[in-house]
């Protein structure tokens, strides 16, 4: 058996979901004596690919065209189905991240394979590859089997380890894939850098404000609470409806999965499109002044109050304990 791990990258870094893909892929290897290879995507990135040894990748697949310095679903879609067919992989690994969930189903059309998405476990049942998926917005898990002959799952990030490393030295193979304009749905006239903000679905720490924020201004309390616990801003459905927040920060059903250490959520009620969003998070804080708030039934901590007061304090605290 072959497993082949999709290594995310971005301005030639990669994304932290990439040593979580490679090390399950590394593991899952392990305990069936299968191989594995990782597969890089994008423009001179060669560079980057050793970094995935930390992870457990022995064998390094590069796949460098010029016109992939910027994402493109459809081409990397095309790259990743000929890797796979060239590789005879049974097994492909995305994560769950926004390009993962644009990508895979792609890659599965084209491999005529299944594909399971969004799942928090994987493991090996009777010599059948099992993964559980959350359902019903988180109100239900479900364990399920792919009888493709190709099978596909996308990862939740910040659920799987990273791994460790091999033992040896990877691998690098550079790969030529041949593109025409067809492939690419635009066309790249120019990057701009965006600022270094912290994505939600990769951070350790999320810090999410809902409707009781009562304004986009009051979001630079959440900031402040955020900055010295190094964490992601993240915002409920309503708020990002409202303009007082981008989309790219919105936490929910229709929004990013995050699966952080903590998340703190400030003046959500907890609707149940936000919960599936946010629900496997390992600790939750939730700040609310309604008691009766169902954002109170998935936190392990609870805190009842006029946040404008409650946060502040908190700030305060964190930052006396940290400079200790």
């Amino acid at each position: 058996m072959k497993i082949l791990a999709i290594a995310e990258q971005r301005n030639n870094q990669f994304k932290r979901t990439a040593f979580e893909v490679v090390g399950t892929a590394r593991r899952l290897a392990d305990e069936l004596g299968a191989t594995m290879s990782a597969l890089v995507i994008g423009s001179d990135s060669a560079s980057i690919a050793p970094q995935l040894e930390a992870s457990g990748a022995s064998h390094i697949i590069v796949a460098d065209h010029p016109k992939l310095i910027a994402y493109s679903p459809t081409a990397y879609a095309r790259v990743v189905a000929e890797i796979a067919k060239t590789e005879q992989a049974e097994v492909v690994l995305f994560s769950a991240s926004s390009m993962g969930r644009d990508v895979s189903p792609r890659v599965a059309a084209k491999l005529e394979a299944g594909l399971a998405a969004d799942c928090i476990a994987l493991w090996y049942d009777n010599g059948n590859l099992t993964a559980t998926r959350p359902v019903y917005a988180g109100k239900g898990l479900l364990d399920v089997t792919i009888n493709s002959a190709v099978k596909i799952f996308t990862l939740r990030p910040n659920v799987f380890p990273v791994g460790t490393p091999a033992g040896s030295a990877a691998r690098v193979d550079k790969r030529t894939i041949e593109l025409c304009d067809a492939d690419f749905a635009a066309a790249v006239r120019e990057t701009i850098a965006a600022g270094q903000k912290k994505d939600v679905t990769e951070a350790d720490v999320v810090v999410s404000g809902g409707r009781g924020m009562k304004g986009p201004e009051h979001f630079a309390m959440l900031e402040a609470l955020a900055a010295p616990l190094n964490a992601a801003i993240g915002a409920s459905r309503a708020v990002v409806d409202a303009g007082w927040r981008p989309h790219e920060e919105q936490v929910g059903q229709t929004g990013k999965t995050v699966s952080p250490s903590l998340y703190i959520a400030v003046g959500i009620s907890g609707a149940v499109q936000h919960l599936a969003g946010m629900s496997s998070s390992k600790c939750i804080i939730a700040i609310n002044k309604d008691k009766d708030a169902p954002i109170f039934s998935v936190a392990d901590y609870g805190i009842v109050g006029d946040a404008f007061e409650i946060v502040p304090a908190m700030t305060q605290e964190i930052k006396k304990l940290l400079a200790r």
